[in-house]
């Protein structure tokens, strides 16, 4: 019996000592999410898949809470003020422009390391300087779009002679940093004779308002769509998401150049899109916050633009007459949707 005990009382200490072992060594990750949807989702799920393929396994070694603000700044305030301050997180993950200024506007320069995700202008927000440079503050990150040369000089090669684009976007700050850089862009000689035409429709708040944002966008596209070659989501809540594409495809009869992979491949309404890498910032998110866990600093940390890839619906492009060119297709890869 005094050997059982004993044996009992062994396997004891081992349990406890492993289990105080196992709280030491616990990281802590706070995820605060802009709004639920896309492309918020997509990116999150890619990051925790592959800090768990680096080792990191929730309520193991990780530990993680996670909030959405449905695009309400001040839900940050109260969140981090009355919740979460006291806790000390190794990093906090803020997924989204709104996320990111809001907590830059409570916990700039502050003890605490942030890894940002899906934010379109991180240097005009206010959080980086640049792309090259060690970051000054304590925030690092993945920036979202694709550079809006880019995305000009990719429809110029689908439609050479293209003249009007629209642009309807949202009363938002990354809208407002999007559009300057596209009236920025125009300048440049490679663009002469693209004109592309502007309508704004108010910030809707709320998980849903970018629903109630593209109703609203529905009368600049039946304004527009006689006047303009071709549509193209803005970047921002009401672009990323279904309900836009949708709106443009079934009131328009031109073709809509979309933001993401899923506007085509989902078939959301989109003929082809040039997109980030959302899989990828989601690595490249992982990647980031794993060497801050093991100890480095933000400023050993650049901060960098995503990845991007080409997707094209076949059936929408023959139906507006138009021709993909071969190398083109040959990029897009598997992202191509008969």
């Amino acid at each position: 019996m005094r050997l059982f005990s004993l044996l009992k009382l062994t396997l004891f200490g081992i349990f406890l000592t492993s289990n105080l072992y196992a709280h030491e060594n616990m990281k802590k990750l706070l995820i605060i999410d802009s709004l639920k949807g896309e492309p918020y989702n997509t990116v999150r799920k890619s990051m925790i898949k592959e800090l768990k393929k680096r080792g990191y396994l929730e309520n193991k070694n990780l530990r993680i809470k996670y909030y959405s603000l449905g695009n309400f700044t001040n839900i940050a305030k109260n969140i981090w003020e009355h919740r979460e301050k006291k806790n000390k997180y190794d990093v906090i993950f803020l997924n989204g422009t709104i996320a990111t200024k809001a907590f830059k506007e409570i916990a700039l320069n502050d003890k605490n390391k942030f890894v940002f995700a899906n934010v379109t202008d991180p240097v005009g927000l206010g959080v980086i300087e640049d792309f090259v440079n060690i970051p000054k503050y304590n925030f690092t990150g993945v920036s979202y779009p694709v550079r809006i040369e880019e995305r000009l000089r990719f429809i110029k090669k689908v439609f050479p002679r293209i003249k009007k684009i629209a642009l309807i976007y949202g009363n938002l700050p990354q809208s407002h940093s999007y559009k300057a850089w596209v009236q920025k862009a125009l300048f440049l000689k490679e663009f002469n004779g693209i004109e592309v035409i502007f309508r704004e429709v108010p910030f809707v708040g709320s998980e849903g308002g970018h629903k109630r944002m593209a109703r609203i966008a529905k009368q600049y596209v039946l304004e527009l769509n006689k006047e303009v070659d071709l549509f193209i989501s803005p970047n921002d809540t009401m672009g990323v998401q279904k309900p836009f594409a949708q709106m443009v495809f079934e009131n328009s009869n031109k073709p809509l150049i979309g933001l993401g992979r899923k506007d085509v491949m989902q078939n959301w309404g989109a003929s082809m899109s040039i997109y980030p890498s959302l899989e990828q910032a989601g690595k490249t998110a992982a990647a980031m916050i794993e060497k801050l866990f093991k100890g480095s600093s933000i400023k050993d940390i650049i901060p960098t633009w995503p990845n991007t890839g080409l997707a094209f619906d076949l059936q929408k492009t023959k139906a507006f007459g138009i021709n993909i060119p071969k190398e083109l297709i040959k990029e897009a890869g598997k992202n191509i949707k008969n």
